[in-house]
């Protein structure tokens, strides 16, 4: 018999997005990189992205992320791989324009490292350990509980067969509305700095 989809089936698919999903600075390339060696390193991570030269050559002449070391073709640094992989956790949520308001923010101009608030090292730091705390914690929100959902669940009266779809239909859900809320806050958060 097949085991049922529960919550601590998605806790263990979680666990082990966590694993494969976060990686932690030291983990990243230390050698310098020729943009070739970047690109794959990025689709390995990002396997349902299909990156380009095209499209972190146009990252870079947008100011997005900062520029290779001048004259060197193996000129992308740990730094510039830190840069691309906040980046693709962005997209999803920000738009390019908006990417670069929130890098501005912690790094000014975006090719002067002088001018620099904080590291990128400190910031992909940071945001790793957001990341893995929320891996760690998204099954202790109130609706995300085991036993918020299997009250609700209840109030359905169900047929058994189709609790376990419901379960997953909730989960699913419940995800997107943190999701959407997220994203939304943190546009308006972007807009209404902006125009401070």
């Amino acid at each position: 018999m097949e085991e049922k989809f529960n919550i601590e089936k998605m806790k263990k698919l979680v666990e082990d997005m966590s694993k494969s999903s976060t990686i932690e600075y030291e983990e990243l390339p230390n050698l310098d990189l020729f943009l070739s060696q970047v690109i794959d390193f990025l689709n390995d991570k990002f396997q349902n992205e299909n990156y380009t030269k095209n499209i972190v050559q146009n990252y870079i002449k947008g100011c997005v992320i900062s520029k290779p070391e001048d004259g060197k073709k193996k000129g992308y640094t740990k730094e510039h791989v830190a840069q691309l992989l906040l980046l693709s956790y962005m997209r999803p949520v920000l738009t390019t324009e908006e990417i670069k308001k929130v890098f501005n923010l912690a790094f000014n101009e975006i090719n002067d490292r002088s001018d620099d608030i904080i590291s990128w090292e400190q910031a992909y730091k940071v945001f790793a350990d957001v990341q893995k705390n929320y891996f760690e914690n998204v099954f202790n929100e109130q609706y995300l509980s085991n036993n918020k959902l299997q009250e609700i669940i209840k109030g359905f009266k169900l047929d058994e067969k189709n609790e376990e779809r419901i379960l997953v239909f909730l989960v699913v859900m419940n995800l997107v509305a943190q999701a959407s809320v997220i994203k939304n806050i943190a546009k308006k958060i972007i807009d209404e700095y902006e125009e401070n």
